[in-house]
């Protein structure tokens, strides 16, 4: 499948949180971003360095600009179970806005044609990093990295295009 694209529609897919009650919660996409402007990003793995370090750090950091801008929603994704995901989101207490959900399957990544096999790195299959700007459901901005790299994806990258 073609890696998703400025102009086509968000598919829908769900993924899986912890609630401020600690239960475990299931959400569809389109629940998140109808009738809105969404900032979805997508990461290899939770812990990982460039996502702890600087992918993730990113979005935190220019969050404020972002909704100033008119985001409604910051929603970062990765190929991890909710456990990992909730466990990592701890690792960011200053994190406000900032949502974090578990494609644990892979399957919504699959959805947006952003697998990445690292299967020879013990990894498995893992999602693309990237950013996508969406608004009402449409792709406005699609900023995809190639492998590991992360030069288009970041927060400062995805302001240039609202």
């Amino acid at each position: 499948m073609a890696p998703i694209a400025v102009g086509d529609s968000l598919p829908d897919g769900t993924l899986a949180y912890f609630d401020e009650q600690d239960k475990l919660q299931e959400v569809s996409i389109h629940s998140l971003t109808t009738g809105k402007k969404v900032i979805l990003f997508g990461v290899p793995g939770a812990f990982t360095p460039t996502c702890s370090l600087k992918h993730v750090p990113g979005f935190i950091e220019k969050a404020e600009e972002l909704k100033s801008k008119g985001v409604d929603e910051v929603i970062c994704i990765s190929v991890n179970d909710p456990f990992v995901m909730k466990a990592w989101a701890k690792t960011f207490p200053e994190n406000k806005d900032v949502k974090f959900l578990a494609d644990g399957s892979a399957k919504y990544t699959y959805a947006l044609g952003l697998e990445l096999d690292l299967g020879h790195k013990g990894l498995g299959v893992r999602s693309r990093r990237f950013a996508l700007l969406v608004e009402n459901l449409k792709v406005k901005a699609a900023n995809i990295e190639a492998g590991g790299e992360f030069t288009v994806s970041s927060a400062d990258d995805i302001l240039k295009a609202i």
